[in-house]
């Protein structure tokens, strides 16, 4: 039952063969049992998540139903507020602050009838590396690798069967490489897309709200619960919401998807072109046509990014910074000092760039509907190597090569399981989509996960 979908699982409350206590209370209990050795969650909701299933049982018998994931346990990514509770943002335990009011995206799942089963551990403050006193999420597929930053609780709880579907957010990759590490589907928004009040903040302009799943179409689900304008966001997008389900089944016949060959494959790694290779088979059986395309250069994209994301933390910062410094880890500190160092005329520079390279893509889009892309150039990273990245520049402008570009232009981004390393860990790749084009990623991501079953492999009973 714990790996079953999400839209699976609701047809089922809805048809009352399972009810969504008796749901809620097998999640707990898996909890219980896994999470002394996965750490994916901040904070276990056991109370108000028994409350609000028994309050879904009661209105699902009496015929009312919310939407698609009335009565489904979810988790949020613990940036985000929900009112009565602690918000730790991975920050060290002393910072943490209980929470006066829901943020909107909480609000919204609850309207939507969904159960609120916890807050997921993340890196802290949502950027590259956990806090001292935070034991790190462990991935469930093995023990000695990554689990993506900085999404990674909602990666490895989603993955092993703790909830159905998690909030996350992705400024440089933080939903990408949590997906592709935990063998998940993430899908990132356009930046904007879904409102950022009562998250906190780590770089305004590129944190991207966005969903993990187990499928494109849960993924689409919890998007559609969570997405469109609001009056406490005045950056959140007006345009209306899609019905992301109602397409999903559309398929992708016709649709145009760019492949830039050389950037995908130069120096990547034999199994990140194998998993390519394999997604553009699956995809052409299925009537997309491919078309080639040259990317962008991205290296300048990329060299802007730290120092961009480094500023604006430093904004975000500004006023627990200079009363707790001692209390931040080094490298968040790092990035903080970095940014009150840097010139606004550097700043300016670093803003003009990125308009540029941002209608670089847009103009990609003029020709094409997606385009196919790796997460990363290289198979799934061991913690080891994932330690040596500080003393190693070349090796994380690879990492970053695929993700922080689409963070800096703010376009979306769907990534799927794609297939596995020798090793048995899951390699996942990237679509990305025109601006507001969540709805053709959901789709390209539902065909794809009709003929393939690399998402329905899980890592553990």
């Amino acid at each position: 039952m714990h790996y079953w979908d999400a839209t699976e699982l609701a047809g089922r409350l809805a048809r009352r063969e399972i009810s969504a206590e008796e749901t809620t209370q097998a999640l707990l209990a898996r909890i219980a049992r896994l999470e002394p050795t996965l750490h994916s969650y901040a904070l276990v909701t056991a109370d108000m998540a028994l409350d609000q299933a028994r309050a879904a049982d009661a209105e699902i018998a009496r015929g009312i139903h919310r939407g698609p994931l009335h009565g489904i346990p979810i988790a949020v990514k613990d940036l985000c507020a929900i009112a009565g509770h602690p918000t730790g943002a991975g920050m060290a335990p002393g910072m943490r602050q209980t929470a006066t009011e829901d943020a909107t995206l909480v609000r919204r799942l609850k309207d939507a009838g969904v159960v609120l089963i916890g807050k997921t551990e993340l890196s802290e403050g949502a950027y590259s590396d956990h806090h001292a006193a935070i034991t790190p999420p462990t991935n469930p597929w093995n023990a000695d690798y990554w689990t993506g930053i900085s999404s990674s609780g909602s990666g490895v709880a989603t993955a092993a069967g703790l909830c159905y579907g998690a909030i996350a957010s992705d400024t440089g990759g933080s939903i990408r490489w949590p997906a592709a590490a935990n063998g998940v589907t993430g899908l990132k928004p356009s930046w904007g897309r879904v409102s950022r009040h009562g998250v906190v903040e780590l770089a305004a302009s590129l944190d991207h709200v966005g969903t993990m799943a187990r499928s494109a179409k849960d993924a689409g689900a919890l998007l559609g619960v969570i997405a469109g304008s609001d009056p406490h966001d005045p950056t959140s997008l007006p345009d209306p919401v899609p019905d992301y389900l109602k397409s999903a089944d559309d398929g992708v016949k016709a649709l145009r998807i760019g492949i830039d060959a050389a950037w995908n494959t130069d120096d990547a790694d034999d199994e990140t072109i194998t998993v390519l290779a394999e997604a553009m088979k699956a995809f052409a059986s299925l009537g997309a046509e491919f078309m080639p395309i040259r990317m962008p250069d991205i290296t300048q994209t990329i060299a802007d990014w730290t120092p961009n994301c480094a500023i604006e933390a430093a904004v975000a910062h500004e006023a627990t910074y200079a009363k707790h410094k001692d209390q931040y880890g080094a490298i968040l500190s790092a990035v903080i000092e970095t940014g009150r160092a840097l010139s606004a005329t550097d700043y300016q520079k670093i803003l003009l760039r990125r308009m540029e390279f941002r209608g670089r893509v847009n103009a990609l889009f003029a020709t094409m509907d997606l385009l196919l892309t790796p997460v990363q150039p290289f198979a799934p990273l061991t913690i080891a190597r994932i330690k040596t990245l500080g003393a190693q520049p070349e090796l994380l402008a690879k990492l970053q090569r695929y993700t922080c570009p689409f963070d800096m232009s703010g376009h979306p981004t769907i990534t799927l399981p794609g297939g596995f390393s020798r090793q048995e860990m899951p390699i996942g790749f990237q679509l990305v989509a025109p601006h507001l084009g969540e709805a053709q990623l959901v789709r390209a991501g539902a065909a794809f996960q009709s003929i393939t079953s690399w998402h329905q492999r899980h890592p553990l009973a």
